[in-house]
C-alpha cells in the first residue's frame, strides 16, 4: 500500500447524481454541459472538514446511471468534458486533496463499442471473445446473442475476464487516467471478477505508477484472502459498516464486538476501506431509529483502524431511503446546491457537521489510528468502551445509548479528547462518566 495512504481519508461522492445531471445520456451532438465547477466550488468544504481526498464516483461517458460505461476514455457529456475534469483535478491538487475514480470493468453498457460492433457483425467479429455470448442457430449480421450480463440487469453486459485483449483494455485504461493526475481507483463489483484478472491487470499499472492506491468493492467473505489472491491494497468493509449501525439501532454491542474481532483479522493483511454510508445503501441519519447515535457510529469510523471515508451529505445531517425499485437510488443520491453556502441543514445538523470536524481532527493528530487494533474494555448490550492501540500509542472510545446517565471503566484515562464527558480517578481506577447516550474520545 502506497504510504500516503496512512494519512488519507476520503470524501465520496456521486458526480452524475451530486450535479443533477440528466438522466439519461444527452443525445448525439448535443454540447456538453460543463457541470464540474459544481463540483469544484465544493472542494474548500472537503478542506473545511480536514479530510485529504475526493473519491469520485463514474464520471465516464453512459447511458443513465454511470455504471452502464461506454467509453472508459471520454468523461460523460453530463458532466463536461476531459479539459473540465482535468481543471477540476488541479484544483482539488492545489488543495493537497487527491483523487480516485470509479473503475467499471466487470461490465459494460449495451453501447459500449466492442459490444455494438459484434452486434452490428455477427459471429465472428473482431471482439467477440470480449463478452460470454451464446448465438442464436443462424445468427448473422444485427442477431441478438444471449449473453452474461451483471446479476440479472441485461443492460450490463458481463465482460470475459479470461480474455487476454480485456486485460489489456483494462490496464491502458486504468494507466492512462493515472497518467493523466488521478491518485487511485475503486474497482466496482470486484467480487464479481475472477482475482486472476486482476493479477493480470495491476502489475503492470503498479509498474508505471506504484503509488496509486487500488481497492476494490467487495461485500462478504474472506476479505484477506480476496486481497492477496487480487492483488489490492485494500476491500470496502461491508461487514463493519453493518454492525455498526445494527448494533446501536438494537442496542447490542456484542454484535459490533464480534465485527471488530473480524476487522483486526483483517488489518493482519491489509487495511480496509471503511464508511459508514455510500452511493448504494440507505443514509446513515435514515437508517439509524435514533439519530442522537450518528455521532456514536462517526466516533467508531474515525478510531477504529482502517482509511475512512464519508459519504458526501452524511456530514450534514442528510437523510435519503434506497429502495429496490427503478428510481431507487435517487434518494441517496440527490443534486446538491451550487456551493456549501446554500447547503440547508436539517435539524441537528449542525452538531453533526461540528463532530464530523472534531473527529477528523482528532484522527488527523493520530494517524497512527489508520492501522490501530481493538480490544473491549467493557461491554453490556448498551454500553461499551474500547482501547484503540498500536504499540505504545492508545486512547479510549466510550459509548452509551442508555437513557441515564452512565459511569463505565475507563483505566488509565486522563482527559477527554472529544465528546461530552467527565473523568473520575486516576489509573486502573479510572471511570468515565458519561451522559445519556453519550460518548467520548478518550487520552491515556
Amino acid at each position: 500500500m502506497p504510504g500516503w495512504v496512512q494519512h488519507a481519508m476520503w470524501w465520496h461522492v456521486y458526480p452524475l447524481g451530486f450535479v443533477g445531471a440528466e438522466p439519461q445520456a444527452l443525445p448525439d451532438g448535443a454540447p456538453p454541459a460543463h457541470r464540474f465547477e459544481h463540483l469544484t466550488a465544493w472542494l474548500d468544504h472537503v478542506v473545511d472538514l480536514g479530510l485529504s481526498g475526493v473519491a469520485l464516483g463514474p464520471v465516464f461517458a453512459s447511458h443513465t446511471h454511470g455504471y452502464d460505461t461506454v467509453d472508459h476514455r471520454r468523461i460523460d457529456p453530463r458532466l463536461g468534458t476531459e479539459e473540465d475534469f482535468d481543471a477540476f483535478v488541479a484544483a482539488a491538487r492545489s488543495r493537497g486533496l487527491r483523487v480516485t475514480l470509479d473503475g467499471v470493468f466487470n461490465h459494460v453498457g449495451r453501447g459500449f463499442d466492442a459490444f455494438a460492433e459484434t452486434l452490428r457483425h455477427g459471429p465472428g467479429a473482431p471482439r467477440e471473445s470480449w463478452f460470454r455470448l451464446t448465438w442464436p442457430d443462424g445468427a448473422g449480421p444485427g442477431s441478438e446473442p444471449d449473453y452474461a450480463d451483471f446479476e440479472g440487469h441485461h443492460a450490463l453486459v458481463a465482460l470475459n475476464h479470461d480474455e487476454p485483449a480485456v486485460a489489456r483494455y483494462v490496464t491502458d485504461v486504468m494507466t492512462h487516467w493515472l497518467d493523466r493526475g488521478v491518485d487511485g481507483w475503486r474497482l466496482d463489483a470486484a467480487y464479481a471478477v475472477p482475482p486472476a484478472f486482476w493479477q493480470r491487470v495491476l502489475p503492470a499499472v503498479r509498474e508505471r505508477h506504484p503509488d496509486a492506491y487500488v481497492f476494490g468493492e467487495v461485500l462478504h467473505g474472506d476479505l484477506g484472502a480476496v486481497v492477496t489472491a487480487a492483488g489490492f491494497d485494500a476491500v470496502t468493509q461491508y461487514e463493519l459498516w453493518k454492525a455498526v449501525w445494527s448494533s446501536l439501532n438494537d442496542g447490542n454491542f456484542f454484535e459490533l464486538l464480534w465485527a471488530l474481532t473480524r476487522h483486526d483479522t483483517f488489518l493482519d493483511t491489509f487495511v480496509p476501506l471503511t464508511f459508514l454510508g455510500n452511493h448504494d445503501v440507505t443514509r446513515l441519519a435514515s437508517r439509524l431509529t435514533d439519530r442522537r447515535h450518528v455521532v456514536h457510529a462517526v466516533a467508531l469510523l474515525l478510531t477504529l483502524g482502517g482509511t475512512p471515508t464519508v459519504y458526501a451529505g452524511d456530514e450534514l445531517g442528510m437523510t435519503g431511503v434506497k429502495e429496490d425499485r427503478a428510481g431507487g437510488d435517487d434518494a441517496v443520491r440527490p443534486t446538491f446546491p451550487p456551493s456549501p453556502a446554500g447547503a440547508a441543514l436539517e435539524p441537528g445538523a449542525r452538531e453533526v457537521l461540528d463532530r464530523h470536524r472534531e473527529l477528523i481532527a482528532l484522527r488527523r493528530r493520530h494517524p497512527w489510528l489508520h492501522t490501530a487494533r481493538t480490544e473491549s474494555v467493557a461491554c453490556t448490550n448498551r454500553t461499551l468502551v474500547l482501547r484503540q492501540h498500536a504499540g505504545d500509542d492508545a486512547l479510549l472510545l466510550a459509548l452509551s445509548v442508555e437513557d441515564s446517565p452512565t459511569t463505565l471503566p475507563a483505566p488509565g484515562a486522563t482527559s477527554v479528547l472529544a465528546g461530552d464527558a467527565r473523568v473520575e480517578g486516576a489509573g486502573v481506577d479510572t471511570r468515565v462518566v458519561l451522559p445519556p447516550h453519550g460518548w467520548a474520545v478518550l487520552a491515556v
